[in-house]
């Protein structure tokens, strides 16, 4: 009888998952100092293997590791912020300009993570409305077709959930407004118009730019 293989998941990269997902995105977190030994009793793990995260994402500057002090959650910065919202224009409007051009935009999966977010408000959904919000526009650049876009779009994951949390936060009635820059997105997708597709993208990040660098 053959045996059917497992995936199992390390230590490390359990704790390195749940960092970056639970713990590098919450508001409050942000600029504070982490319990090794809290995050461990959290996620049933030792220390060893959070040290190993740890390490990790101190190489993608995600944390910043002090000595006799420990890990560090580095805050975004004004210019970091700034470069992700340019980098994401120049993917994004890309993505958007390939799929209309190529009559592959992928209207009813827009439509239906729009309807999913919009069911999302209030502070305690902000984390999956922001997941969502990635992942409407993540959808649009993996629709293109290009695993090498993909990769280098999903290496921005951690820092745009970071950023849009932090926006829902600074700004009361943000989630309504960040609907409404969808639709207009999706709108222009779903009527064939590249410029507007692509105006719309700029005013959806170039709003949250503002929102963000407002604190």
């Amino acid at each position: 009888m053959q045996s059917v293989g497992v995936a199992v998941v390390s230590g490390r990269d359990k704790a390195y998952a749940f960092l970056k997902e639970n713990v590098l995105t919450d508001p409050e977190l942000q600029g504070t100092f982490l319990s090794e030994q809290e995050i461990a009793d959290r996620i049933g793990v030792s220390r060893t293997p959070i040290r190993e995260a740890l390490l990790l994402l101190a190489a993608e500057d995600l944390v910043r590791l002090v000595p006799k002090r420990g890990a560090q959650i580095v805050p975004l910065t004004g210019r970091e912020i700034t470069e992700l919202m340019e980098l994401r224009g120049m993917v994004e409007r890309y993505a958007a300009e390939r799929l209309i051009a190529g009559d592959r935009a992928p209207v009813r999966e827009l439509t239906e993570l729009l309807e999913r977010q919009s069911t999302l408000s209030g502070p305690e959904s902000a984390k999956e409305f922001i997941a969502v919000d990635h992942l409407f526009h993540a959808t649009m650049v993996s629709c293109v077709g290009n695993a090498l876009l993909d990769r280098h779009y999903d290496g921005l994951r951690s820092r745009q959930i970071r950023a849009g949390v932090v926006a829902l936060y600074n700004q009361h009635g943000r989630q309504e407004s960040v609907l409404a820059e969808h639709r207009a997105i999706l709108s222009a997708i779903a009527a064939g118009d590249a410029p507007a597709a692509c105006a719309a993208i700029d005013g959806h990040l170039q709003t949250t730019l503002k929102v963000l660098l407002a604190g």
